[in-house]
């Protein structure tokens, strides 16, 4: 592994791209700032510089924003399909002229690094092509009853005001998978971006205000008290959906919250996906699929490969392939050249990874490369492959959200789908093996949402994402998404 330990500061590019971002709060149409005055500063994990500052939001600005999106649901709606099918297809093509300045701000004030943010603002602004395609397809069903009488017709209509809440570990695609459908339906929306990067959100207000969205269709407020603006939307009887992407706890909060209203709900929750190698995988096409799950977005990501669970007769071998790679990747600022892994968000997410590689060595694990931080500025760690880790350690249980990959043996095909299942969540699991029995066999025996077969990544806007059990409720993106914000109207009609 090498590591650019040189101390340095934010660039001035960087900062000149940060500089056109309004920080303010944006609420019907209007930039201004929150109610209060309040504002928060907002990091760069690579240096711990301060790189900018964002208007805190309350209860006041969420109930001004609330009444907004309530107020303009009605006209909005009734905006032809076509209409809102362009306003996504310009904001798509503006995030792809901008897509060099919007990589860069992602990647200061998140980290990861130039390369997989410029990746992530493709990916981001394909869930606005994706569902401009879809707004002009929502289609409906006319049939008859069993007995002649009456034409049963079907129609689709949008769920209404949206409250959306997305986190930082993707922080522009996570938005555009939401919002992208909620326009495509004519939704209306009030959207809470994390407070840890507001900043690639905020970038997107202008992009779709430039691409036509009609004033009040889009609200936005950030704030480091999620509670103080979500709670509000919750419980202002105006919002009809919550869509929100984060931890399984904070998510239960929430679907408590909107059953006292009965909202709809779309919960993208937790995950602790197993990585399955079988004896007859293809070794090097196993290893590229576990950087890829792995150290993606340095592995802060719901779908990364949580246990790594390969057979006892190849253990060794892969073990030792996957340590030459993660070692050999560079780690430094994302914002550098050549750089492979990133800072990781924040210091509390930093002693998180410690603290559990510290369990899982003194339970027994043998550390096969990293296993510690780098010393320099900024919330680093070094990728790391545990072998030998015993079944009770921590990490074996939570979310690891770091460039860590603990390998586990199992001994048959049994053991390891008992293995993989032994979890509260089910968002996602991979498999490598060349038996096509085995391969069909072992997916639909996985308590997951999404599986990949000899594949790393699983993720695309064309797909539906989402999980079972502790992992969720609905699907996000695919032919799926948009019906997370319509509801189903049937009309009787009798024959005369």
């Amino acid at each position: 592994m090498s590591t650019h330990a040189t101390a340095h500061r934010t660039s001035q590019a960087a900062l000149d791209a940060i500089a056109t971002v309004n920080t303010g709060a944006f609420i019907d149409g209007r930039w201004g700032e929150a109610a209060s005055g309040a504002r928060f500063d907002v990091l760069n994990p690579a240096t711990e510089e301060v790189i900018a500052t964002v208007a805190d939001g309350g209860p006041e600005d969420a109930q001004r924003a609330i009444e907004t999106a309530g107020r303009v649901q009605k006209d909005w709606a009734a905006t032809p399909p076509r209409e809102r099918s362009d306003i996504l297809r310009r904001a798509y093509d503006l995030i792809m002229e901008r897509q060099d300045a919007l990589a860069l701000i992602m990647t200061t004030e998140m980290g990861k690094p130039l390369t997989e943010a410029k990746g992530e603002v493709a990916y981001a602004a394909e869930f606005f092509r994706w569902f401009s395609e879809e707004a002009v397809r929502i289609g409906g069903d006319q049939t008859m009853t069993g007995d002649g009488k009456n034409r049963i017709m079907v129609s689709k209509q949008p769920v209404g005001p949206c409250v959306l809440v997305t986190p930082w570990n993707f922080p522009l695609a996570m938005g555009t998978r939401k919002i992208g459908p909620a326009i495509a339906a004519g939704c209306t929306m009030v959207f809470k971006p994390a407070n840890l990067t507001p900043l690639s959100s905020l970038a997107l207000v202008d992009i779709l205000v430039e691409a036509g969205l009609p004033t009040g269709v889009l609200n936005v407020v950030c704030t480091k008290k999620a509670s103080s603006v979500v709670g509000p939307w919750l419980a202002s009887g105006i919002a009809r959906k919550v869509s929100f992407t984060g931890s399984t706890e904070v998510g239960v909060r929430l679907l408590e919250q909107a059953a006292q209203h009965v909202m709809r709900s779309s919960m993208e929750l937790g995950g602790n996906a197993p990585f399955i190698v079988f004896e007859d995988a293809d070794l090097e096409r196993a290893v590229d699929g576990a950087v890829a799950a792995k150290m993606r977005n340095m592995g802060e990501a719901c779908t990364a490969a949580n246990r790594l669970f390969v057979h006892r007769s190849v253990m060794g071998e892969f073990s030792r392939k996957l340590a030459e790679r993660l070692n050999g990747l560079s780690v430094g600022d994302g914002a550098q050249d050549g750089i492979d892994v990133g800072p990781l968000v924040e210091a509390k997410a930093l002693d998180k990874v410690q603290e559990l590689v510290a369990d899982a060595v003194a339970k027994g694990a043998t550390v096969d490369c990293g296993g510690s931080r780098p010393d320099r500025p900024g919330f680093f760690y070094s990728p790391t492959v545990l072998s030998g880790v015993d079944p009770g350690s921590q990490l074996m249980t939570e979310e690891i959200f770091g460039p860590v990959a603990p390998v586990i043996p199992f001994d048959s095909e049994e053991q390891v789908v008992e293995m993989a299942n032994d979890t509260p969540w089910g968002l996602v699991g991979y498999l490598f093996t060349q038996d096509v029995d085995r391969s069909f066999r072992v997916s639909d025996a996985l308590e997951v949402g999404m599986v990949g077969l000899n594949t790393g990544i699983v993720s695309n806007p064309a797909a539906p994402f989402g999980g079972v059990k502790a992992s969720g409720l609905g699907r996000e993106g695919g032919r799926v998404g948009i019906e997370e914000f319509l509801e189903y109207k049937y009309v009787a009609v009798p024959r005369t």
